[in-house]
């Protein structure tokens, strides 16, 4: 199995996430990956990927992946159903933390137990 085969569910992830200025080359059985994600969190998805094929320190793997907005930690599209406290858990694995994104939001949120999907969320760096 060639290295970009070893590799290719990081690469269908980046397609999916729609990895901008997307390069990969193979040399030396190292596979280089360069791209830039919107946000952290999908540069962080991709890593986790990353992780979970090659181990925490892959060798047979160098990964360039720069964020386009360092300002936010995502952008989130509500869904029907969800909750703020439901996305905080999502994002940061503690519902309590509902706050910090009604804070980030308040320039369209009122309340933070009224949201409606398709509204567009700014998830704060922490």
């Amino acid at each position: 199995m060639s290295v970009k085969e070893k590799y290719q569910p990081v690469l269908n992830l980046g397609e999916q996430l729609g990895i901008k200025d997307g390069n990969v080359t193979e040399e030396n059985g190292i596979l280089k990956i360069k791209g830039q994600a919107a946000t952290q969190y999908e540069k962080n998805i991709l890593w986790d990927k990353i992780k979970e094929i090659g181990g925490e320190h892959p060798s047979d793997l160098k990964a360039n992946i720069t964020v386009a907005d360092e300002s936010v930690y995502h952008r989130h599209v509500v869904k029907s159903g969800e909750s703020l406290s439901k996305i905080a858990k999502h994002y940061y694995g503690d519902p309590m933390k509902y706050k910090q994104i009604f804070e980030a939001n308040t320039n369209i949120l009122k309340n933070p137990d009224l949201i409606h999907p398709d509204q567009i969320l700014v998830i704060p760096n922490l």
